[in-house]
């Protein structure tokens, strides 16, 4: 069974398209899941609060 490079370079293409579909789709659903809420919340908060005090 011979595969020629065209064939294997398409496959590769294709096969990173939908697994970087794959990957953009579940970092979305992490990001909007309702329990990570109070997580992103704080994590937004703490920056703007940090923003006030001098370095050191």
């Amino acid at each position: 069974m011979d595969i020629g490079h065209y064939t294997l370079v398409g496959f590769a293409k294709s096969f990173g398209l939908f697994y970087l579909l794959a990957l953009a789709a579940a970092a979305l659903l992490y990001a909007c899941w309702p329990a990570n809420r109070t997580r992103f919340d704080k994590a937004a908060r703490d920056i703007i609060e940090d923003e006030d005090k001098p370095w050191r």
